[in-house]
């Protein structure tokens, strides 16, 4: 089961990932249930995956989601426990159009990407830059619980520090992840903002708060642009912050938005700057967020190089940042680990459980 307290681990968040190994098992498709059977009619392969992390990120220290191969290849749905399943049922609709639909028409061959930053010192902030594969942006989490703001700033101000060190160009952002009030908003974006002045300051601050009403009130107060993605993938209208004025940028995610073609849709409506990023996928998942960034007319980095955060992936060789890019390319499961090693206790079940559940969804949603 997924951990979610929010102590840190303890160690080098940048350990080698030797030892760890990522546990998937395949499920045959004759012993689901008939509607879940109907769902999944062009799918060939359903597999369970399960991986840890080097570090924990919001509160979790493993992975796990499902695998789909289909006549466009392989893709993921792995949305997390807190999802119930009509919002669960978004992520699995994303895996069977990637895997069964021919993607958009690519616009260049790589993506340029941010590196994240998760809870962790300064020194280990500075490290993960040197170790990014050339990232000249990058997004650092915040107000984690038991994080200080002051302690925030100390790690913004090491990596802005250190992207300065190896850029003429350094972009720092922050994610809030909805956790601050309006005026605790205010007075932590003006401080991290001069956290990262050795980068230029703050290139913007993502869901600083849970409301568009409040994303609206600290836009109006603050200097430094603000970008909306809970405000967006969780919302019931994601066009509803646009028309308030709430955010500068748009954090566009592919699986929590349906597919590709929901997602691409509200990127090109949104009329704002448009950041493509992940939600913790293994490199099968990231592939697609890829293939949706290189259709797009933007050249941002964007929040795709996760896979450094897996202690082990679902593929042979994981996805790679050279020179703050990654290359677009169809990504294949490591057949050598299907079945290698056991799932943890209930964590099959538990998945068969979860499709059924999120199949149901789509089933009525069709009707």
């Amino acid at each position: 089961m997924l951990h979610n307290d929010h102590s840190q681990i303890s160690g080098d968040p940048l350990r080698e990932r030797s030892g760890a190994s990522c546990a998937i098992e395949q499920v045959r498709i004759a012993e689901l249930a008939p509607a879940t059977r109907r769902m999944l009619d062009a799918i060939d392969t359903v597999l369970i995956y399960h991986t840890p992390l080097i570090t924990r990120f919001r509160g979790v220290t493993e992975r796990e989601g499902l695998l789909l191969h289909g006549p466009e290849g392989w893709s993921e749905a792995a949305p997390f426990w807190d999802y119930g399943p009509p919002e669960s049922s978004r992520w699995l609709m994303a895996a069977l159009e990637a895997a069964t639909q021919t993607p958009p028409t690519a616009r260049r061959t790589s993506v340029p990407v941010n590196v994240t930053i998760p809870v962790g010192t300064p020194a280990q902030a500075a490290e993960r830059v040197q170790a990014s594969g050339g990232c000249t942006t990058a997004k650092v989490k915040v107000a984690d619980p038991g994080m200080t703001v002051d302690q925030d700033c100390e790690r913004v101000a090491a990596v802005a520090r250190e992207l300065a060190r190896i850029s003429d160009d350094p972009h720092v952002r922050i994610d809030a992840n909805m956790a601050w009030d309006v005026p605790t908003a205010i007075a932590a974006i003006t401080a991290l903002h001069e956290a990262a002045a050795s980068a230029g300051g703050l290139e913007y601050a993502e869901q600083p708060c849970r409301t568009v009403e409040e994303l609206a009130r600290v836009r109006a107060r603050v200097d430094v642009p603000i970008a909306a993605d809970e405000s967006i993938r969780r919302a019931e209208d994601p066009y509803a912050v646009i028309r308030a004025h709430a955010a500068d940028v748009a954090i566009i995610k592919l699986a929590p938005l349906g597919g590709a073609r929901a997602a691409r849709e509200i990127a090109e409506r949104a009329g704002i700057k448009v950041v493509v990023s992940s939600a913790l996928e293994s490199s099968i998942g990231l592939a697609r967020g890829l293939q949706l960034a290189a259709c797009l007319p933007v050249e941002t980095a964007c929040g795709l190089a996760t896979a450094q955060l897996f202690a082990a992936d679902t593929v042979r060789e994981p996805l790679k940042v050279e020179s703050g890019r990654i290359q677009v390319h169809d990504m294949r499961v490591d057949e050598e680990l299907i079945d290698a090693c056991p799932l943890p206790a209930g964590c099959r079940n538990r998945w068969i459980d979860r499709l059924d559940a999120m199949c149901a969804v789509l089933n009525e949603e069709r009707q």
